[in-house]
């Protein structure tokens, strides 16, 4: 069987609002295209204020105060584009959180550790959150809880020697298996 997409995004979700002869209730609780309320009004008297004004009847609420559906009459294509550009614009500020990820393993030579960390501190110094993963294999798993341990001292003694650790945030500890990770990031 083929998978077919839909035209809402294919996630199987709908956000059709009803709008004019789709709103089914027999009554519902009018907003005129001014914002004034109207009181509740029998659907068929709603439809044809909002075709008067030439503007569509849109659903707002299921259930009022009343119990009655709340519905509004405005321009439905205009409000969806309004909408369209809100969540646009909002999308825009959003922040993105980049994290980088360095690996270490425990037997890692000392010029190898100088040059990750290097690199994790330019990485923190330009905003990005840092994760520093251990990966430990075979025989070092018997002593993963020391060797861990003696690592993010390391980490933390060139941190401080960066004059950074004051400033710096530790988020938890995420142990899964062979991994250890933390993540780091500047205030």
């Amino acid at each position: 069987m083929k998978n077919r997409r839909h035209r809402d995004g294919g996630n199987g979700k709908k956000d059709i609002v009803p709008v004019n002869e789709r709103i089914r209730a027999p009554k519902v609780q009018l907003i005129d295209q001014n914002g004034v309320n109207q009181g509740v009004l029998p659907r068929d008297t709603a439809l044809n204020m909002a075709i008067d004004a030439n503007l569509d009847l849109v659903l707002i609420a299921e259930k009022g105060a009343d119990g009655v559906p709340v519905v509004k009459i405005m321009d439905h294509g205009k409000a969806l584009y309004e909408k369209k550009k809100k969540l646009a614009e909002a999308k825009k500020h959003q922040k993105v959180i980049q994290i980088k990820e360095l690996k270490f393993r425990p037997k890692i030579g000392q010029h190898d550790f100088e040059t990750k960390m290097k690199r994790g501190i330019e990485f923190l110094q330009a905003g990005k959150h840092l994760k520093i993963t251990l990966m430990f294999r075979g025989r070092e798993m018997a002593t993963k809880n020391e060797r861990a341990r003696e690592l993010f001292e390391r980490i933390h003694k060139v941190f401080q020697e960066q004059d950074i650790l004051k400033d710096l945030i530790q988020e938890k500890d995420s142990r899964a298996g062979q991994f250890w990770s933390r993540i780091y990031h500047l205030k």
